[in-house]
């Protein structure tokens, strides 16, 4: 799989570079994403996600089984 979001599924979006003199080249606009341990309370465990940082900033206000059970995640796999 590539880069992208395990919860949310964030992945690269494809833009424009655009110079000075308004010459446009294609560029890949890549998801910050980064490697979480986050506790599970339910599984009593760590879980070890690849998550984009606003889905980090979401597990501050979500508990991470409501946030799976919303992008339909088992968490028993990771």
């Amino acid at each position: 799989m590539g880069r992208r979001c395990e919860l949310t599924g964030k992945k690269a979006n494809n833009a424009y570079a655009v110079s000075h003199s308004h010459r446009r080249t294609k560029k890949l606009q890549g998801v910050n994403l980064q490697w979480k341990r986050v506790w599970w309370a339910e599984g009593n465990r760590w879980v070890r996600l690849h998550l984009s940082t606003k889905a980090i900033k979401t597990l501050e206000k979500k508990s991470i089984a409501a946030f799976a059970k919303e992008a339909g995640i088992d968490l028993n796999k990771y």
